[in-house]
């Protein structure tokens, strides 16, 4: 019997070998321009693939599960062993007997339900770990907290020093009225303030810090952006909104020390294990200083803690889109080649704002402000040019687009870049996608389209959303289930640090359209609800295919990377409201238990 297998090995391997050799020639005979920019999974396994089975090998072993494997054609499996960093076996504790040894970890998971890791598709790590070291006005419910929270940290800072935080939300306050410089004046002249609010698309500055950046009445709103006035007397009101006017103040800020970096982003890093995801494709590298991204910075960070062995999550790290493409193709060379812990993907450029500031570019103006009809942040035909040349040059390409008028600009570039550059895999991608045409649903799949969505925007801005863009375009907001209906493949994250980096506020939103405390009965728009089934779907199998991982990650199948979350619940078996109180109780990324709940 030993003999037996031994020769079923040695045939598996040198099966192996010849599928790689016929890959490797296939490849060779690719074209500049067809080869793909980051290779096959097949391709870089080496030393790090999963190898030949030997009995007794298993690393780590859990059993006595209830394991949702992603898997149709064996759905729930008692045990998994893991090697290494890969999945070897799956099934009945019984087979995955001979992978334990003496050397083994054997958890025995007392039926507890696990399932793939939650690869988060849309995160902005970075911001999320430095909003630590911040002010944070997350959840303030009123301008009056809004200023009490700044006031109680008056004392950690000396003045003249810049106090920056963000995560207000001024929907959520009775007036639901934008904060000025002056209710900052209010709390302190003493310190140059500038305050983000929760989306990250405008912000609000003190009289001092609009001084320190020479804004005044008489400074022009930059190409892309807006300086708030008093419709009076033409001074600042302090709001500044979208990028370009942020960034007057933002570059004042002085940045964050190395060591302020690595510290938030352990921080960051520590949230993301506690909640059960294993994968970020994070958005941290940008063009400028801004608040919580500082560049490349941000990735060498990551490339450290991945020398030391210190990183806990898997990360594909976006560059900025308009960045020169000398410079994308320097910072992708300095990356490396494409691993498992660490790389560089998509490139991210901005179409439009967001809804909740009302800079969300639609085709007609907002239903409860028709003065306007958002901010276009991209120039359109400058967009399709540089989107063909650096889709040429093998990049990935990912619009943010959130209005109506913005995600069909977005398709219309990725049109554009077809019949230029021919088809190919690009997997193109739509960043939030959060108001749809009717019309532009099935444009997404004709062009192939991923739409890389956070249900947990849903379950925020549906308090108000209804009010912004009225009944009819309401029916193509957050329309998960249009999508699929489509065939649009759904890539699901959170925004983090814009919401909580828990998974289980986006699978409440899918299956309930519900505010987390209940109600509307019914959802808001519930025709736009999926279920649990493809919530997960699209939050681990869909997010490794918007990230060209769907061979490595996603499901718990022989072959694929140990990447598991053991959770307090059967998510999908419990009452939606029980969900929100799922909890992680180990974070497995790799076969290395990288959080356990005590």
């Amino acid at each position: 019997m030993k003999l037996f297998l031994l020769c079923i090995a040695a045939a598996g391997i040198l099966a192996g070998a010849v599928a790689l050799s016929f890959a490797v020639r296939a490849a060779s005979t690719q074209t500049p321009s067809q080869q793909p920019v980051f290779p096959s999974a097949e391709a870089n396994t080496k030393k790090d693939g999963p190898g030949a089975p030997q009995e007794g090998a298993a690393d780590l072993v859990l059993k006595n599960g209830n394991i949702y494997t992603g898997n149709p054609d064996q759905p729930r499996v008692q045990a998994v062993a893991i090697n290494g960093e890969w999945i070897v076996a799956t099934g009945s504790d019984y087979d995955t007997l001979h992978w334990t040894g003496p050397n083994t970890r054997v958890i025995d998971l007392k039926g507890q339900f696990a399932m793939p890791g939650f690869n988060d598709a849309h995160t902005h790590l970075a911001g999320g770990g430095l909003a630590k070291l911040e002010v944070n006005l997350t959840g303030a419910a009123s301008l009056a907290e809004f200023q009490q929270r700044i006031r109680d940290r008056l004392k950690d800072f000396q003045p003249g020093e810049w106090m920056i935080g963000r995560g207000w939300d001024h929907t959520l306050w009775p007036d639901k009225k934008f904060p000025s410089r002056q209710d900052l004046d209010a709390v302190s002249k003493d310190f140059p303030m500038i305050f983000g609010r929760v989306d990250g698309h405008v912000a609000v500055a003190n009289s001092a810090a609009l001084k320190a950046a020479g804004i005044t009445r008489k400074t022009a709103d930059p190409p892309g952006g807006r300086i708030e006035r008093d419709t009076k007397t033409g001074e600042p009101t302090g709001m500044l909104e979208e990028d370009a006017a942020m960034q007057l103040v933002w570059n004042k800020v002085p940045p964050f020390s190395a060591e302020q970096l690595r510290r938030a982003i352990e921080m960051a890093l520590e949230e993301v294990a506690r909640n059960g995801v294993t994968s970020l494709q994070d958005n941290s590298v940008g063009d400028g200083p801004g608040n919580g991204n500082f560049g490349w910075a941000n990735f060498r960070v990551y490339k450290q803690l991945q020398s030391e062995g210190a990183l806990t999550a898997r990360i594909t790290e976006w560059l900025p889109f308009g960045a020169p493409l000398d410079q994308l193709e320097k910072w992708r060379d300095a990356a490396g080649e494409r691993g498992m812990w660490l790389n560089v993907g998509a490139l991210k450029g901005f179409f439009d704002g967001s809804l909740g500031s009302r800079t969300a570019a639609m085709l007609a103006p907002y239903s409860d402000d028709p003065s306007t009809s958002g901010i276009l942040r991209l120039d359109p035909a400058k967009a399709k040019l540089m989107a063909i040349e650096r889709d040429k040059a093998g990049f990935q390409i990912a619009f943010h687009a959130i209005g109506d008028r913005a995600n069909r600009l977005a398709l219309d570039v990725f049109a554009a870049v077809l019949k230029a550059n021919g088809a190919r895999d690009r997997r193109g991608r739509i960043e939030h996608a959060q108001v749809v045409a009717p019309l532009d649903f099935e444009r997404f799949r004709q062009l192939g389209v991923i739409a890389s969505m956070q249900p947990s925007h849903q379950a925020t801005d549906m308090r108000w959303a209804e009010e912004r863009i009225g009944p009819d375009r309401s029916r193509g907001a957050y329309a998960w289930h249009s999508m699929l209906q489509n065939k649009v493949r759904l890539a699901f994250g959170t925004d983090f640090p814009v919401e909580t980096i828990n998974p289980m506020r986006g699978l409440y939103a899918c299956v309930t359209r519900e505010l987390p405390e209940g109600g509307p009965k019914g959802g808001w728009q519930p025709q736009e609800k999926i279920s649990i089934e493809e919530c997960i779907a699209a939050y681990t199998r869909g997010s490794a295919y918007a990230e060209f991982q769907d061979d490595r990650k996603g499901q718990i199948v022989n072959g694929k990377l140990g990447d598991i979350v053991v959770l307090s619940n059967d998510v999908t078996k419990v009452p939606p409201a029980e969900i929100l109180a799922t909890q992680a109780t180990m974070t497995i990324v790799g076969g290395r238990v990288v959080y356990e709940k005590k």
